[in-house]
């Protein structure tokens, strides 16, 4: 090596030492983007000069050379879906909630936190007082099958013992007509509406809680009413997204795709 290369080689050296290259951001890891979060020497792309140690510094490309050792970038970590809460109001369709909440916040870019909480439509069938209600509605109102996973049976309820917790039955429609509304929701919880389409086979399933302990029965299921009768339905969640079908025949089981199974709600 020549004398100019290793008088070169040697002034970087000193300059590297000289920075604080060991620990530019070392105990100054600053969050978002903080022009007092600065130091001086590498960056990290190369270049010698005023570096950051914020959580804007990669966007910005001004990184100093040790930030992704000194302040690692860390996600944001949430936990468990809560259970389902009940209906905002008794007896009539509403919404349930669900939440989450964040056990880390994101450090140094990381990625921010998802959604945390979560609605879907619902509608219950006894009041604050245990009483059985909700079964003077019309239409029928149903909302998607992954619902019946999450609800709450009422086996506790001298209303509906628990030998008869899994009983129900399943009814296929013919989709005739349905409002636009339908095909524009795009509320995370309510996309399921979106799946609903005109001349359709779909499946709603019949179960406890929606099921009238009397009757055995859900509202809307068309009980006796033959393949040429108009039947109306609304989807829980979105009054507007509503529409009419025809009954074809009632099952035992449930068998049809996932996007048009719905349940009675």
């Amino acid at each position: 090596m020549g004398g100019a290369a290793l008088s070169g080689a040697l002034w970087l050296g000193l300059l590297w030492a000289g920075s604080g290259a060991g620990g530019s951001c070392s105990g100054r890891c600053c969050e978002g983007r903080d022009a007092a979060c600065v130091g001086q020497g590498w960056r990290e792309g190369g270049g010698y000069g005023t570096c950051y140690c914020d959580g804007g510094c990669r966007r910005a490309g001004d990184c100093c050379h040790d930030h992704g050792q000194a302040c690692p970038a860390l996600p944001c970590v949430v936990g468990e879906w809560s259970h389902w809460s009940g209906c905002a109001e008794q007896c009539q369709p509403d919404l349930r909630i669900r939440r989450r909440y964040v056990q880390q916040e994101p450090k140094n870019g990381g990625e921010p936190c998802p959604a945390l909480e979560e609605k879907a439509g619902c509608l219950e069938y006894l009041n604050y007082q245990g009483e059985d209600c909700g079964h003077e509605h019309v239409p029928a109102f149903i909302t998607t099958s992954e619902y019946g996973k999450e609800r709450k049976r009422r086996a506790a309820s001298s209303l509906w013992p628990s030998d008869k917790e899994e009983a129900g039955y399943c009814v296929e429609f013919k989709t005739e007509s349905l409002s636009h509304h339908c095909a524009l929701e795009n509320r995370p919880y309510a996309r399921w509406m979106q799946y609903l389409r005109e001349g359709h086979i779909v499946c709603v399933a019949c179960q406890p809680p929606a099921m009238n302990t009397d009757t055995h029965r859900c509202s809307g299921d068309g009980h006796n009413a033959d393949r040429s009768k108009i039947l109306h339905w609304e989807a829980v969640g979105n009054s507007q997204c509503q529409g009419t079908w025809k009954k074809i025949r009632q099952l035992k089981h449930c068998s049809c795709p996932l996007v048009h199974s719905f349940i009675f709600t």
